[in-house]
This record gives structure tokens, sequence and C-alpha cells, in this order.
């Protein structure tokens, strides 16, 4: 037998407004009926019917998140702190991971314009401005994760990858290395094409050295162990001294063909960073020089931005928050570490 508020209602001996109170509002109800109402749901094992509370409010207690690849760890660790600030505010998350697919990524904010979601946190797949305004425009604000589209009017939480790819560069040049090769992967991507403008700078400031590039069909660990293939088929005198990779998973698959296939010595051949700085980053092989960036702190972030801006329809707090990323040097690229 389904159990239903007139249920709770009688067994709690007051109105079904006060049942409604408090599972929605209880501040409004006194502790001791509180407590007596609770009670009566434990007894009769009362659940609220969420869809239809949803229709009511117009509203569901949930946030999407659109990823581009939701096993990535940094958009793994991103998630984990959206969900965090969630739960703080009493919310739950759903995740959809879109695989850089435009088609998938517009099906999953359909969905969760069906599911009525408080709001959508998104790595958009392209830079399409009239696209994500459609979602905000039907009443679902949206949020720029990873990426802030200047003059689009979207709050965002963003790294500064240009920055970003002149630390890296910049380290490796600072080392000793003067033919760099950078390994990301399509620069169609916006956060790849950022990280390869800071590089091209700081290869520019420096006399006498060069900048090769790289670009494969994915930023995985198949593909960096792919281009590691492809680096140690070359002759000797044609490898690059150092490799920037666009993100920790190319480098690490980077290590594994250069170093335990092929022998190569890290940092002494070859020196190698990442970008992200993975949990993992620390152990792999050979520890992973990379750029870290702040990924729980993005998504807590986006969240507290979406909250806010439900809160204040003016808008008036800040509304695009960029963090700065930071350069973690290990055995990769400094011998001796």
């Amino acid at each position: 037998m389904v159990v239903s508020v007139r249920d709770v209602a009688a067994a709690a001996s007051v109105s079904v407004g006060t049942v409604s109170n408090v599972l929605n509002q209880p501040a409004k109800v006194s502790p001791a009926t509180v407590e007596r109402v609770m009670q009566a749901i434990d007894e009769l094992g009362f659940v609220r019917n969420d869809a239809a509370r949803q229709l009511r409010a117009g509203r569901s207690r949930s946030i999407g998140i659109v990823v581009p690849d939701s096993a990535n760890p940094f958009f793994a660790a991103v998630a984990r702190g959206a969900e965090q600030r969630a739960d703080e505010a009493g919310m739950a998350v759903l995740l959809g991971s879109t695989d850089e697919q435009v088609a998938r990524e517009d099906r999953y904010i359909e969905l969760f314009r069906e599911q009525r979601v408080n709001g959508v946190l998104i790595t958009p797949a392209l830079d399409d401005v009239p696209r994500l305004a459609r979602a905000r425009d039907a009443g679902v604000p949206v949020i720029l994760v990873d990426r802030e589209i200047a003059g689009s009017g979207f709050a965002s939480v963003s790294i500064d990858d240009v920055e970003g790819g002149r630390l890296a560069a910049g380290h490796l040049l600072a080392t000793g290395r003067r033919r760099l090769l950078f390994l990301g992967g399509p620069v169609a991507i916006a956060q790849v094409a950022d990280r390869l403008a800071g590089a091209r700078q700081a290869v520019a400031a420096v006399p006498g050295a060069t900048l090769e590039v790289v670009e494969m069909p994915g930023l995985t660990v198949l593909n960096g162990r792919a281009a590691g293939h492809d680096i140690v088929a070359r002759p000797l005198p044609e490898r690059p001294d150092a490799i920037f990779a666009a993100n920790d998973l190319l480098a690490v698959g980077a290590i594994q063909a250069l170093s335990i296939m092929a022998g190569v010595r890290i940092p002494d051949d070859i020196a190698l960073i990442g970008y992200d700085d993975i949990d993992f980053a620390a152990s792999t092989v050979v520890p992973l020089s990379s750029i870290r960036q702040p990924a729980e702190l993005i998504g807590y972030t986006a969240v507290d931005l979406l909250l806010k801006e439900l809160a204040d329809a003016d808008g008036a707090h800040e509304r695009n928050v960029r963090f700065q990323p930071e350069l973690v040097v290990r055995s990769s690229t400094e011998r001796g570490r």
C-alpha cells in the first residue's frame, strides 16, 4: 500500500498543510510537531513524491553537470567539489559525460531541463553562445566550468590556461631544454589552444628554442602512449629534449612508451611535464611534474556561483572567477628529485 501525506497527517493528528511544511519549510513548525510528524513518517514508511513536488515548485533539488569526460580524473575532481557544495545546500548532482560530442551535450541539457534542475554547470564542447543561451532563456541558469567565453553573459569558473602554458614551457626552458614538443589533443579544444599559446609565448622569448606541435585525436593515456611510440621511432637527433603534454593523461601515456617500453631516460634524455596535477601524477613510474589546477575548488565555486545567481536575480555578485595555475616540480623534469 502506498502511504500518502493524508495518512501521515492522520497518524500525527495534524493537517496536511502541516506535514507539507515539515517536509519543505520545517522552520515554520514547532520542534515538537516536527518530531511527531517525523515519527509518523518513520512508522508508516512514507516516501515523498518528489516528482509531484517538482511540478508544484517548478524546480527539483538537483543540479546538472555536463563534462567532456567523467573518466578523466580532473573532471571527476571537479564533480566531487560540485557535489560537496551542492550537498551543503541540500541538493544533489546529476552528471553527464559528452565525449566532446555536441549532439550528446544537447541531449543532456534537454534531459536536465526536463528534470527541472536548478541549473546546469557545463564545460561546453564549442563556444556556441546561442545554443547555451536557449537553455538559459528557458529558465535554466547556466554556469561555465573550466571555460570563460568573453562577452557571453554567462557566469564562469576557469583557470588561466595561457599562463599555465607559459609556466610549463618556461620551466622546461629554465632546465636548459631547447627542442620542445607540445603534445596536445585537438587544438579546437579551447583549453588546449590556450595552453599551446602560452607555451609559444615562452619559447618565443628564448633565442634558439623551438616548439613542435603534435596534435592527437584525444587527451587519453592511449593517445599519449601512441605519441610516445612515434617519438622513440625517430632518429636520436630528431627527438625533442622536452615534452609539454596538454594534460596528465597524455603525459602518463608518453612516460609508459618512452621510459618503460623504450628505455628512454626521463628527464636525462627527455624531460616531460603534464597539466592538471591529478591525484596519481606524483606516483607514476617517474613522478610527474605538472601544472596544478584546483579542480575540486573549481567545482565547488561553480555551484556557489549558481546558488548566488538563483538567490540574486540582479547579479550583484562576482560572476567570473579565474584561478591561477601552479607549477609543481617533480622528477620528470629535474634530476635528483
